[in-house]
This record gives structure tokens, C-alpha cells and sequence, in this order.
């Protein structure tokens, strides 16, 4: 099983630590594509039209300028750097060692600075959304989506593939094989399932957490939607994007965060 997560925006800085080694990420096949983004968001951020061009506010100034060293800023493990809702609820390092053994091999983060990494792999805090058009290569999503493709879809080979990430980083890949599922999370509204925003990544977060703690794996989607369903109200629903795992949560449902 593979669970693909998005990054978190906002990014845990370390203020001791050796810096980061291309050969030492996962899928060191990506080294030149990194190599090559980083050096596209290395000169940009050192722009006077910096900001505008990352698409973020004058109170980030200190994360951008942070982009123009990121060869010498301290690196730490992927679970450590990456902060946020979903990485709060998911909470690994509350997890016991066997599950965060799960996490590590099972977990990818898709990043528009590192294509994917795990949970494992050390990189810096930096600060690039997949939605940035990087000169010279342009849009980031469809930038990384030729070369991501081939490289994820061999390590999934048939093996499930849960997909909890947002629509920005979905862009970025497809999975191409037939046993994928997005998750997508409603809550009851007077007594109608809206769509939930920004606490999906919560709810996506108790998914990832959940599933890593399990001994053994769901291989289809089916033994998914029984194991889930032994914690949420869940469903599979096909449309022209694909299947989706829909879990409706109640009207007096609470976001809090394991422990």
C-alpha cells in the first residue's frame, strides 16, 4: 500500500543539523529533476519580485529568503519538517515503532520542490506550492507530472494506492493503475453531507494514521472500505475521475488531535 499525502505550507525549521545529500532521497532517479527546481527556486527567491512570483505574503519574507541557501540549512526527517493540520492529526511521533516503520515505507509526500519523498528522507524547510509557475521550467504540477509518473507508478506497481491528497498536488500524479482510491471527507449539516475544506486534511490525516497502525495492509479497495468503515461512515463512489472513498462524518464531529 502506498499513501500519498501533500506537503504542509508551512514547514518546521531546525536550527542544528547537516544539510541535505540529493543521493541520500528516496527515488534518487528524481536527482537531476530536484536539482533542477532548486535551482530554478534558488535564483527566484533571491528576486525583488520574489514574493509575488511564490505567491505568498510579506510576513514569509524570512521563508523565501531561507530558498536561497537551502544546500546549507539544516535538514531533518520529512515527518519532522512538514507541519499543519493533517501532519498534527496523523501525529507520528505518538505512533509506535511498528507503525512508524509502516509510515516510513508506505507514506510518500508530493512535493513541487522534491517530485516525493518519505518520511524517512532529511530535507530542509523551504517554501514552493506545486501551484507556482517556476521560470524556466513553468507550471510546477505539469512540470513534475511527466516525470513523476513513471518513476510512482513503478514503485506502486499493483499494490493499493490511497490518495489523500488536495486537487493542487493530485495535478502532479495520476496513478495510472487500476487499484487507487481518493479519499474525500462531508460532514452532516443540518442533516445535509457538505463538503469539508480546510479540516479534510484532519480527517485525511486520522486515515493515514489509522491505516498505518494496522498489521496488515488493505490490498483493494474493498478491504479498505471494510476497514475504514470499522471506524467512519464511509462509501466508494466511481466518477470520471475515478473512485473515491467518501467518509461522512456526524454534525457534532470534533477535530482533535491523537495523542
Amino acid at each position: 500500500m502506498l499513501i500519498l499525502l501533500p506537503p504542509s505550507e508551512g514547514k518546521n525549521a531546525h536550527t542544528e543539523g547537516s544539510p541535505f545529500e540529493f543521493e541520500d532521497l528516496s527515488f534518487p532517479e528524481l536527482a537531476e529533476q530536484r536539482a533542477q527546481v532548486l535551482a530554478a527556486l534558488t535564483e527566484v527567491s533571491a528576486r525583488e519580485d520574489a514574493m509575488e512570483i511564490l505567491g505568498v505574503g510579506a510576513t514569509l519574507a524570512n521563508e523565501v529568503a531561507r530558498n536561497i541557501s537551502l544546500h546549507t540549512e539544516p535538514a531533518a526527517k520529512a515527518h519532522d519538517i512538514y507541519s499543519g493540520v493533517l501532519f498534527e492529526a496523523l501525529n507520528y511521533a505518538s505512533l509506535d515503532e511498528a507503525a512508524q516503520q509502516r509510515a516510513d515505507e508506505s507514506i510518500l509526500v508530493i512535493s513541487a520542490l522534491w517530485g516525493a519523498v518519505r518520511f524517512a528522507d532529511r530535507i530542509p524547510p523551504y517554501r514552493l506550492s506545486m501551484s507556482v509557475k517556476l521560470e524556466p521550467l513553468g507550471k510546477l504540477a505539469s512540470w513534475w507530472k511527466k516525470r513523476l509518473t513513471p518513476v510512482l507508478d513503478a514503485a506502486a506497481g499493483d499494490d493499493l494506492i490511497v490518495d489523500a491528497r488536495s486537487s493542487t498536488y493530485a495535478a502532479a500524479y495520476k496513478p495510472t493503475n487500476d487499484n487507487s482510491v481518493a479519499v474525500n471527507v462531508f460532514q452532516l449539516r443540518n442533516g445535509v453531507p457538505k463538503v469539508v475544506s480546510h479540516f479534510a486534511k484532519h480527517t485525511r490525516g486520522e486515515v493515514a494514521r489509522f491505516l498505518v497502525q494496522q498489521p496488515v495492509a488493505p490490498t483493494n479497495k474493498d478491504e479498505l472500505l471494510a476497514l475504514i468503515q470499522s471506524k467512519w461512515e464511509a462509501s466508494l463512489v466511481e466518477d470520471k475521475k475515478g473512485v473515491a472513498l467518501n467518509i461522512l462524518l456526524s454534525e457534532g464531529h470534533k477535530f482533535t488531535t491523537a495523542s
